[in-house]
């Protein structure tokens, strides 16, 4: 069984959610006033009408009640306005309960029928006096939201280190589990002023571009792994996917040099292949012989791509 449903998106990088389009007809980026579970909003359209599975629709899909009009459009204007009120009002009234809290952002549903305030702490606040002050206020129901720092910068939106303005303000949605061993994967500092973003969590990026580098490393010998160099012998001590080198300690010299992947050999492990390695008894001044096992089989890097050159992606925009 399948439904026709119209994706619908109520905040700049917020989530989609899916509605019932009934007769209407939809295009993209149209605006819409629909019914959700906090009352009547607008929204955007971003996904126009299409069939899915029913397994994609969680829970019974609410109807868009109408395309917006001017009256819609001059109602949003208002709210706007009556927010950026509520945020000077609340501002002062925290200032007088003495509150350690900071405040962020103020929404207003479409129909007026709650204000919401999201603030940040860094631990419970009780709020109940400050609540009852501001509905003797605003005379509508109102609720008080703590947020976390991740979600204050992209309500606050602003400008990464790259320069570009933050991924969780323009595109987004939602927020996924960012661990060090990523910045480790990625061969970045462990400074932590330069792999957090503003929020003084680790930086989205290093999630969503994880696997880029993972698939790229999938092409280059581990690091520690015993490599043959036109200069001798000697084991990866780091690697560059994007210069598409690696970096060897050779084993005479204890020198690091840099050399591109595709004229390093892998020296073969014991038994590779199924075949046996060459053994050479080398005796002592008669004091016994013993075992010295030599294997002469390579293999070129990359690993698993025997005589072949390397095959590493180019850096993108989001690698800069």
């Amino acid at each position: 069984m399948s439904y026709t449903v119209v994706g619908i998106r109520f905040k700049p990088a917020g989530k989609i959610y899916y509605f019932d389009p009934g007769e209407l007809k939809l295009s993209l980026n149209d605006g819409v006033i629909v019914e959700t579970s906090r009352g009547i909003e607008y929204g955007i359209v971003v996904i126009e009408p299409r069939q899915v599975p029913e397994e994609e629709v969680v829970g019974a899909l609410k109807m868009v009640l109408r395309l917006a009009g001017e009256d819609d459009l001059e109602q949003l204007r208002a709210n706007r306005e009556k927010e950026i009120k509520a945020m000077e009002i609340c501002l002062a009234k925290i200032a007088d309960h003495g509150l350690p809290m900071k405040l962020v952002d103020v929404e207003q549903t479409f129909d007026g029928n709650k204000i919401i305030f999201y603030f940040t702490a860094d631990g419970r606040i009780d709020f109940r006096e400050l609540v009852k002050d501001l509905a003797a206020v605003f005379r509508t129901r109102i609720e008080l939201r703590q947020i976390g720092v991740r979600d204050e910068a992209k309500m606050m939106g602003g400008l990464g280190c790259c320069g570009r303005e933050l991924c969780c303000a323009t595109w987004l949605a939602d927020f996924a589990t960012v661990s060090i061993r990523m910045a480790k994967e990625q061969n970045l500092s462990l400074n932590p002023t330069k792999i957090s973003g503003i929020c003084g969590r680790l930086m989205c990026c290093l999630k969503f571009e994880n696997e880029v580098y993972e698939q790229a490393k999938e092409g280059y010998p581990e690091i520690g792994r015993r490599v043959t160099t036109p200069d001798g012998e000697g084991k990866v001590s780091s690697i560059n996917i994007f210069k598409q080198t690696v970096n060897v300690e050779l084993r005479e010299s204890k020198l690091i040099k840099e050399y591109p992947c595709s004229i390093i050999e892998l020296e073969s492990v014991e038994g590779d292949h199924g075949e046996s390695p060459n053994v050479k008894n080398e005796g002592a001044g008669g004091q016994g012989s013993r075992a010295v096992i030599r294997n002469q089989k390579h293999e070129k890097c990359c690993r698993g791509a025997r005589n072949r050159k390397c095959k590493a992606p180019a850096a993108t925009n989001s690698d800069v």
